[in-house]
């Protein structure tokens, strides 16, 4: 096992690993326990009652934070042409042609969103083994890939604190809710439109509790566990 540091165990200290919290009383921990010189990020982990092993029981979606991530987020689109115009007009931070798209299949991936139109996505199929280990893979289904129609709206969103989750093979979901020096008021509200928008992904082939348990944690921090019966359909 390895040793944590003073600031952690004082940290942990805090925080009661026998009792399940409401999700005002785990913000406010989360707040106490953020010992780190910069401002960490709050991440919460779900374990849901599902098979990801079965395509009908895939938990895919997106989720606007009502208070945003509290970061600057790079945008990269792939388009050509007049949706590239209107890509770039939208603020998009890099407009993916051919000449990106080389860098990217060398590795690069210095963006933090990857919106892409369908006419590109030939070209973007070639970057999954980049894109893909990164979830930064543009999809339909997780509404990155859209018609340059749509890319100010996208990117507008992408800005304002647009999430993607996405239930891994162990079954569990991670997401981003913003930054500890968020209020407490902020957290809450973010938590919420998270849990929210997992509640809304229930896939109809998903038996008995849908969400088995959420714990948030400070980047480096200690898990606090939240109180599901908060979370239940």
């Amino acid at each position: 096992m390895p040793k944590r540091g003073r600031k952690y165990l004082e940290a942990a200290a805090k925080v009661d690993r026998d009792k399940v919290y409401s999700r005002s009383e785990a913000i406010k921990l989360i707040k106490e326990t953020a010992t780190t010189n910069f401002d960490p990020t709050v991440e919460v982990h779900m374990r849901l009652g599902v098979d990801p092993r079965h395509a009908d029981q895939q938990v895919r979606d997106v989720v606007v934070l009502p208070h945003g991530l509290g970061k600057t987020v790079r945008v990269l689109v792939f388009a050509e042409g007049e949706d590239a115009n209107i890509a770039r007009e939208a603020g998009a931070d890099v407009i993916a042609d051919d000449e990106v798209i080389k860098r990217i299949q060398e590795g690069w991936t210095e963006f933090d969103v990857a919106i892409a139109v369908p006419s590109m996505m030939g070209k973007v199929g070639r970057l999954g083994r980049v894109l893909g280990p990164r979830g930064l893979m543009p999809n339909p289904r997780a509404g990155t890939v859209a018609p340059g129609s749509d890319l100010p709206r996208l990117i507008e969103e992408a800005r304002a604190g647009r999430v993607e989750f996405r239930v891994d093979k162990t079954s569990n979901i991670h997401a981003p809710i913003g930054k500890a020096g968020f209020t407490e008021e902020q957290l809450v509200d973010n938590l919420n439109a998270l849990i929210g928008a997992v509640k809304r992904a229930r896939p109809a082939a998903a038996k008995g509790t849908y969400i088995h348990r959420i714990t948030i944690a400070n980047t480096m921090g200690p898990g606090i566990k939240v109180d599901t019966g908060e979370a239940t359909l």
